[in-house]
């Protein structure tokens, strides 16, 4: 199979004005994978699934990432005067990022034997601007988990058939997989409370028939 390199160069020739960022990987895996700008998101599936040499035509796995805001640290070498003379020296920056949303797409091809690649599309923020295209058009397995991430993370899938929760029932509020998700203390919502969430619960009831 090609390198990523090759298919990003390939894609970047096919698809005009699309922007795609090869990621980095430091775990043991060492899997990078391909950041697409959301414009291009359908456009460049659509690539990897019909190219001859490509054929991804499987999407193994979905998954969500919630990214918080955070500082990013770094050394960069600057010349300064010093007494008069021009120096080099090193200077610490700190560069604050806005937290956004991602969705991570594992492809393959059933029809080639190769894969993975992997793609991520990345929402603008973590607020009000958490819409991503979905892929589900290209291929069909997204659907259930698009909807996952949905419901977990909050990702707004433009153009799936039947975006709604699959997991949490529907007047379920906010999303338990980000990062700074505070459960609740009210689960008067639950449908089927059990375990400690039936404890949870018949302890706040409690409390609110205190006169």
């Amino acid at each position: 199979m090609e390198t990523l390199e090759q298919i990003k160069e390939r894609l970047e020739a096919a698809i005009a004005g699309a922007r795609l960022e090869i990621i980095p990987n430091d775990s043991p895996s060492g899997q990078r994978s391909l950041l697409v700008d959301n414009q291009h998101g359908l456009e460049v599936a659509k690539f990897l699934r019909d190219d001859p040499q490509l054929r991804l035509d499987y999407a193994s796995n979905v998954t969500g990432v919630d990214w918080l805001d955070s500082i990013l640290r770094q050394k960069l070498k600057v010349k300064k005067l010093i007494d008069g003379v021009e120096k080099e020296v090193e200077e610490a920056t700190e560069t604050k990022r806005p937290g956004y949303l991602e969705a991570v797409y594992h492809l393959y091809s059933m029809e080639l034997k190769h894969g993975p690649v992997i793609i991520r599309l990345r929402t603008e923020n973590r607020a009000d601007k958490v819409h991503l295209p979905s892929l589900t058009p290209v291929w069909r397995g997204c659907e259930f988990q698009e909807r996952e991430i949905f419901d977990l993370y909050g990702v707004i899938f433009d153009g799936h058939s039947d975006l709604r929760r699959i997991l949490m029932w529907d007047e379920f509020k906010d999303f338990p997989m980000r990062r700074d998700y505070v459960e609740p203390d009210d689960y008067e919502y639950e449908p089927t409370a059990h375990d400690k969430v039936l404890e949870k619960t018949k302890r706040h009831q409690a409390q609110e028939v205190k006169p």
